[in-house]
């Protein structure tokens, strides 16, 4: 049960760290592209492991566990 919980907490976490990745106000692309100069694609991989991956995982441990 706890494990379901779990799921279900990781799906969520995941999900608003997908939306608010596009929301151009919360996240300003062009601020950060400045920043980090060549380091932007870092961006991205953060942006995967914690927004979709999360979501997978989330799943993965809510439907199989």
């Amino acid at each position: 049960m706890i494990l379901k919980y779990l799921g279900l907490l990781l799906i969520f976490i995941g999900l608003v760290v997908s939306v608010s990745f596009w929301i151009p106000q919360l996240v300003n692309k062009p601020k950060l592209k400045t920043i980090l100069g060549k380091r932007y694609s870092v961006i991205y991989f953060v942006y995967i492991t914690n927004g979709p991956l999360l979501v997978i995982m989330g799943l993965l441990i809510f439907l199989y566990l």
